[in-house]
């Protein structure tokens, strides 16, 4: 199995610098995600994926699918998600976030966190991005880790892998 070696010069949330990790091609997959707030309050999402390998004919995974997948409501939040899409649609984790956020009045993290354990619990994998619309983030997963970075609104950039 091949890896790769990804040395960053980035600065971590943690504020440490010049972190190296060993990934191996196994550990990289091929969903792209961004969630964005502007200037004007809108927010917005897009999501992008390689898909399964040797997938089943047919079989549709949740990016495509508006409230599972991907998500954007300017009264609470966007989100994007990667990891199996067939738990993130049986949840229809985007609304689920946006639900927890407006009916049960919850902060963002509290809601995209509480999303993840339910993916678990139906037997999935992956995690999310998601920002609210007063500009907080969110980043949970329940795998080993998740490609994932943001810029905050002073400008800095942060970018992990790991937990």
């Amino acid at each position: 199995m091949r890896q790769k070696r990804i040395k960053t010069n980035m600065q971590t949330r943690e504020g440490e610098s010049g972190k190296e990790f060993v990934v191996s091609d196994q550990d990289r997959h091929g969903t792209l995600g961004a969630v964005a707030l502007d200037r004007a309050g809108n927010l917005a999402t897009a999501t992008s994926t390689g898909g399964n390998t040797n997938k089943r004919p047919g079989r549709l995974g949740a990016t495509p699918i508006i409230e599972a997948g991907t998500y954007a409501n300017n009264q609470t939040c966007a989100m994007s998600a990667t990891g199996d899409g067939e738990y993130f649609m049986r949840l229809v984790a985007g609304h689920e976030i946006s639900a927890l956020m407006e009916h049960r009045a919850m902060p963002l993290e509290r809601a995209a966190q509480a999303v993840i354990p339910k993916i678990t619990d139906l037997g999935g994998a992956g995690g999310l991005i998601a920002i609210g619309k007063d500009g907080n983030i969110s980043l949970p997963f329940n795998t080993a880790g998740m490609y994932r970075g943001h810029v905050n609104s002073i400008g800095q950039t942060v970018i992990e892998i790991y937990k």
